[in-house]
């Protein structure tokens, strides 16, 4: 299992963390309970507890640990750095999609989740929004991301199986009755080339020209 250290080593928060990451990456977040881990460790359960109080508090350092992986904007105009973050936000939840769900949800964020918080309000005040505005941008941009991975995730097809469920529906789809679907289905997907994943730069785009609209003056000295 990627993340987890080796059998015998000496026991440590990070290494329970990471170790949790991976089982969650690979069996689901409704499979991590302190027993399996504590056998993916080749411990017992109760040892774990030594390190990390109870779920809730590994919860909490799994959530840090993704928000630790996000890239924070950098330097240059304020909608490169937020698309860059946006991407790099995407690429985690798809190393994690366990995280789709709890990244907001923590009650007591950890110090990574703060500081991304903060530094990313801090990066648009910076760049001429009101504390108020940036708060509307942060909100847009992170539901437009969590939505589309939420959505990538459900698709029953990728862009390789595309087109052959597009002949299939095709085949048993009324045109008469569903013109607009038939018509993306046969000119847009069944020829071959449409990839779902680059609405997200479509997508990404428009949604910072939205968020354009909410800077309020020239960036804090």
């Amino acid at each position: 299992m990627a993340g987890t250290p080796r059998r015998g080593a000496a026991l440590d928060r990070a290494g329970i963390v990471g170790a949790a990451v991976a089982l969650a990456d690979e069996q689901g977040i409704e499979r991590l309970s302190m027993r399996r881990l504590g056998d993916a460790l080749g411990v017992e359960a109760m040892s774990l507890y030594h390190h990390v109080p109870g779920k809730a508090v590994l919860l909490d350092a799994m959530v840090d640990s993704v928000f630790g992986e996000i890239a924070l904007p950098g330097d240059g105009a304020w909608a490169d750095g937020m698309r860059d973050r946006a991407r790099s936000q995407r690429a985690a939840l798809h190393r994690h999609p366990w995280a789709l769900r709890l990244l907001e949800s923590r009650s007591a964020p950890g110090v990574a989740n703060l500081r991304h918080h903060d530094t990313v309000l801090g990066y648009l005040r910076d760049a001429g929004f009101s504390i108020r505005a940036a708060g509307h941008a942060y909100a847009l941009l992170d539901a437009f991301v969590y939505g589309f991975v939420m959505q990538e995730q459900a698709l029953p097809f990728d862009a390789g199986s595309a087109p052959q469920l597009a002949a299939t529906m095709l085949a048993s789809t009324p045109g008469a009755d569903f013109p607009n679907l038939t018509a993306f289905m046969r000119d847009v997907v069944l020829p071959g080339g449409y990839d779902f994943a680059d609405e997200f730069e479509v997508g990404l785009a428009l949604v910072l020209d939205a968020v354009a609209n909410l800077q309020s003056g020239p960036p804090r000295p």
